[in-house]
């Protein structure tokens, strides 16, 4: 088991506890995304498992998935009661899990996954899922309890996994310049570009200096627009941290 596949199981798990304390009337409740309830956002993690596990038997079919097919799942859960939305979406995601984990290794070595102008292997794809399962545990669990991070076991794979997403999501600049990032828990580095071109993320070399230090979960969230003042721990270098949240709205 590859170790994005094992942050991935560990996650599942994670969020499948979470769910089992969950009453009527927090499921109703607001997530951290202002739009969505605790509800929305299972129903999203349980509607995106569907439509993965489509796009997994499809790719190693060798056939294409409809165009229509990502939209159909959505109308059905949307139309889902709360209460069912969370439910389902604990059965969809261990299915999902269940098939990756089952995979043989010609099945493995094979499988390729087109999104836009990328392809991944199954590595990047578990990556695609293990990234935005990490993210909306978080939504859920910090609904919970405000200090809530994101989970350790997804951080050292999610963290390494973000650069590729960092470019599609955030928003140009008009001034270019670059930043050092370090961050702890674990130990990594990275140096940031700010452009009115584009803004791009990448791992780098140590520097004696950092111009900005925090958690590799707070950076993670930083990049996907989860780390508002009121969910910023200590950092060091946070000066520019409000134009970080300007750069990175969220995704």
């Amino acid at each position: 088991m590859t170790e994005r596949l094992e942050a991935l199981h560990g996650s599942v798990e994670r969020l499948h506890t979470v769910v089992e304390g969950l009453d009527a009337e927090t499921l109703v409740t607001q997530a951290y995304p202002t739009e969505w309830t605790v509800a929305d956002v299972l129903s999203h993690l349980g509607s995106g498992a569907v439509i993965l596990q489509r796009r997994l038997g499809d790719s190693l079919a060798g056939v294409d998935t409809p165009d229509d097919a990502a939209p159909a799942v959505w109308d059905v859960w949307n139309a889902k009661a709360a209460d069912a939305q969370a439910a389902d979406a604990v059965v969809a995601d261990q299915a999902l899990l269940d098939h990756l984990e089952d995979l043989g290794d010609e099945e493995r070595e094979r499988f390729r996954f087109s999104m836009g102008p990328m392809t991944f292997d199954l590595d990047g794809f578990v990556g695609l899922r293990l990234n935005e399962h990490a993210l909306h545990l978080w939504d859920i669990e910090v609904a919970l309890d405000p200090a809530a991070t994101v989970a350790p076991g997804s951080v050292p794979s999610v963290v390494d996994n973000m650069a590729m997403w960092a470019g599609f999501t955030a928003q140009p600049v008009d001034v270019a310049r670059s930043l050092t990032v370090g961050t702890t828990d674990p130990r990594r580095n990275f140096v940031l570009v700010l452009g009115p071109d584009e803004v791009s993320i990448s791992p780098s070399d140590p520097v004696d200096d950092p111009d900005l230090v925090l958690p590799a979960e707070s950076l993670i969230r930083l990049v996907y627009g989860r780390l508002d003042p009121d969910h910023t721990p200590q950092v060091q270098g946070a000066a520019g941290l409000d134009e970080l949240r300007r750069v990175f709205p969220g995704a």
